[in-house]
């Protein structure tokens, strides 16, 4: 009773934290397109610190939701919780400036626990985009003297999964173990956009300021699938293979729109409003769609002492590719192109021996690298731009006491785009706590 009462706690708390956890506070300009930018698998230290290399990891004292067939490697006994925050430093710069920004917050809530030898199922909290953006646009006219557009948005969508992980093949000194498992996401969050017209020339009798505004609201299913194997190369050496599939899937979402012309730039009482008309509705329905996307990795590990990791991932575009249901579109044609995906990521861990003798063979650390090609698109001046992206990470994990939990340190730097259209540079530093209990263990004495 006292496991479940606890089960039960944890998932109110994710609950709870609904809200908070894709909550940024940085002026990022390419979160205005789509659902925002990404924070995913730069959220977690797991991920950071071996650059980006994700498909083949799994452990029986963390959770891996970026293959949902790790969940099978927790221990029947067990029951596992992690949690992580960062600490990010942005950079966004062209040709001529450059400005800083800085900004912590919670990076993910995850717990895993066994239901049978074979089954595993875990459930988590982490965010999956962030929109946070002002921009200001001067122009000037014969008719209006200058007018100033502003772009403003905020807001972001949070990711909650729940996951299952089933072991085919236990495996052996020579033969191969499998694990397939799936994880269910719901994406569930509120994006406002808004772009403001505001005339400052010294006769405005005829230009009225005015505004559009734009409220998206998220909340729909998604799945993923995964795949785990590995097969022992001789009595030192085991070959790892991940695999995971996400397939193409088209997500209807509610919107609301309204636009309005008001007498003063800053007093917005008296106003004017456009759309909707009187006795229409403000509300719509657009349209997100999710790109087919398949993720391989590989990993050679020796004896639990080290081990060389690649993953690779093809996908139709990058993030969600988004139509709106309204026509006029309240905001105008997008900038934003989409089209081929592909990231890759290295890396290499020495890892500790839990059973050392000493605390600093107990101790795992690692390093390694990513890049992606067309992390955005953008259409510009009628020429299309892709915007790649790089990076690395590095980071250590502490063993905590006695038992099986740890406490990772990473820091991991990504850079986006280049000074011809604009760059964003990323630092970030993340810290998890892996805990790792014995609470379904039946002791023989009392």
């Amino acid at each position: 009773m006292r496991n479940k009462r606890l089960l039960i706690g944890l998932i109110g708390l994710l609950g709870l934290l609904n809200g908070a956890a894709a909550q940024n506070g940085f002026n990022v300009p390419f979160s205005q397109f789509g659902l925002g930018s990404s924070e995913l698998p730069y959220n977690m230290p797991l991920v950071v610190r071996m650059g980006g290399v994700a498909y083949t990891r799994a452990g029986n004292n963390f959770v891996n939701p970026f293959n949902p067939a790790s969940y099978a490697s927790i221990e029947p006994e067990s029951f596992v919780f992690d949690m992580g925050v960062n600490l990010q430093l942005n950079t966004l710069r062209d040709a001529n400036t450059s400005v800083k920004d800085a900004d912590g917050n919670l990076g993910f809530l995850l717990a895993a626990m066994p239901v049978t030898k074979w089954w595993k199922v875990a459930v988590g909290l982490m965010p999956y985009s962030t929109v946070d953006y002002e921009s200001v646009a001067m122009q000037s006219g014969d008719d209006y003297g200058s007018m100033k557009t502003i772009y403003d948005g905020v807001g972001g969508v949070n990711q909650v999964f729940f996951g299952s992980a089933f072991n085919i093949l236990k495996g052996g000194a020579k033969c191969p173990s499998l694990q397939v498992g799936f994880n269910v996401n719901y994406l569930t969050g509120r994006i406002q956009r808004a772009i403001s017209y505001q005339f400052l020339g010294a006769d405005t009798t005829y230009f009225a300021h005015s505004r559009r505004y734009k409220e998206t609201n998220m909340g729909n299913l998604t799945f993923d699938l995964g795949l785990q194997l590995r097969q022992p190369l001789g009595e030192k050496y085991t070959l790892g293979l991940g695999v995971v599939y996400k397939p193409r899937l088209d997500l209807q979402v509610k919107e609301v729109a309204l636009i309005y012309t008001y007498v003063s730039a800053t007093d917005e009482s008296l106003m004017d409003t456009i759309f909707p008309l009187r006795g229409d509705d403000a509300e719509f329905t657009s349209s997100f769609m999710q790109g087919q996307t398949v993720g391989v990795g590989l990993s050679l590990e020796r004896n639990r002492r080290w081990q060389l990791a690649v993953d690779a991932t093809f996908a139709d575009w990058q993030g969600m590719k988004y139509t709106e249901g309204k026509e006029p579109s309240i905001f105008g044609t997008s900038n934003i192109a989409y089209g081929p995906y592909n990231r890759y990521a290295a890396g290499f861990e020495k890892m500790g021996d839990m059973d050392a003798a000493t605390y600093w063979g107990r101790i795992s650390w690692s390093l390694g690298a990513h890049l992606e090609q067309g992390a955005l698109r953008l259409t510009l001046d009628g020429a299309e731009h892709r915007l790649d992206a790089w990076g690395a990470g590095a980071g250590i994990t502490l063993p905590m006491r006695k038992g099986r939990s740890l406490l990772t340190v990473s820091a991991g730097y990504t850079s986006m785009g280049s000074t011809d259209v604009l760059q964003l540079d990323m630092l970030t530093f993340g810290i998890a706590v892996s805990s790792c209990e014995r609470w379904f263990f039946k002791r023989k004495y009392n």
